[in-house]
């Protein structure tokens, strides 16, 4: 994996790069993608009453958790067909699914949808579940002396600026008081960002909740820094070509319910979660699996998505600021036509 810092002058050069990167990968030029979001406009039309006879949807399922969590809270009559979960959930692979229509609608954090806009790929925002504690912590390489945000001044920080590891990590540096240019941005992917820690190509990566453990038992001499950064919204989206017709539209109106109270389900059942998935499935001890389970988010769905819009702006708002995209009015990503679905769904304690 090359080895780069991202700061100054050089930082448009480099999302220039990154961003034909992600074309290329799709099989699409940047152009094509602005022609074509030019030409498909939003669908405001009503909802469907009913999932038409036939209708399928294509899911995102990353490390096969949401199926497991319909199989474990028994929803297995559904008002459409599941053609394919696909094991996907990095932001940059999710867009590209949707740019190959391979994937019909994804579970992700609110940074993906702000970038497949600045790409030009036209997508909706149809669900929001409200994350109030940190899902991320900050692991360094093994043998760092870091201990703080703070001590970050100079060194080399993974960054995908396409998912939510990304945004956490910008939040982090600004109220630390770091600018983006006391640092060198490493661009990677997620996915890259366990293999950077170990070969000590970056001092310092944005890890999940769910990875941390494994990788502090691997690497005795590594830590984590944790922080009260949040990344607030956790959420479904699909691309406009989806919600545009009206069977596939109404087939995502019918999961979102079911969706939601899957998040439920797995909160208040974290024994059976911790045996079936991170220790069924993960490899993780339960032991890990407890320490994981104890910092879960409390599923909360908003009946309005107010608080959800004022955030994700301040997110497109701080990416702007440091030249990663172009400043825009966030209110288009997102679809009101399934504004309240979630909500209705669930026990009142669970919304917000």
């Amino acid at each position: 994996m090359p080895s780069s810092s991202v700061s100054g002058p050089d930082r448009r050069l480099f999302l220039t790069s990154l961003l034909g990167v992600t074309a290329a990968a799709a099989g699409l030029s940047g152009c094509a993608d602005n022609s074509a979001a030019a030409d498909e406009a939003a669908s405001d039309a009503p909802l469907a009453s009913k999932v038409p006879a036939g209708t399928s949807l294509k899911i995102s399922s990353y490390q096969n958790a949401q199926q497991l969590q319909f199989k474990l809270a028994g929803f297995r009559e559904l008002p459409f067909k599941v053609s394919n979960w696909l094991n996907i959930g990095a932001g940059p692979d999710v867009i590209n699914a949707f740019r190959a229509k391979s994937l019909d609608v994804a579970n992700n954090a609110g940074i993906p949808p702000i970038q497949a806009h600045y790409q030009g790929f036209d997508a909706k925002i149809v669900a929001i579940n409200i994350t109030r504690k940190p899902n991320y912590l900050f692991a360094t390489k093994p043998g760092s002396d870091i201990r703080r945000v703070s001590d970050f001044r100079g060194k080399r920080l993974a960054f995908s600026q396409g998912q939510a590891q990304g945004v956490v990590l910008l939040r982090a540096l600004r109220k630390a008081g770091l600018k983006y240019d006391d640092v060198e941005l490493v661009p990677l992917t997620s996915n890259q960002f366990l293999t950077a820690l170990q070969s000590g190509q970056v001092d310092i990566a944005p890890l999940g909740n769910t990875q941390a453990p494994a990788y502090l038992t691997q690497y005795k001499t590594a830590r984590t820094i944790t922080t009260d950064v949040v990344d607030l919204l956790n959420l479904l989206w699909a691309p406009v070509s989806v919600l545009n017709d009206r069977a596939k539209a109404a087939a995502v109106a019918a999961y979102v319910p079911y969706w939601a109270k899957s998040q439920v389900w797995t909160y208040e059942h974290p024994e059976e979660w911790n045996e079936q998935f991170y220790v069924g499935t993960q490899n993780l001890t339960l032991a890990q699996a407890k320490g994981i389970t104890a910092l879960a988010n409390k599923p909360l769905f908003p009946p309005r998505w107010d608080e959800a819009i004022a955030w994700e702006q301040e997110t497109a708002d701080l990416l702007a600021e440091g030249g990663f995209v172009k400043k825009f009015d966030v209110s288009e990503l997102f679809d009101h036509r399934f504004e309240s679905l979630a909500a209705k769904a669930v026990p009142a304690q669970y919304r917000r």
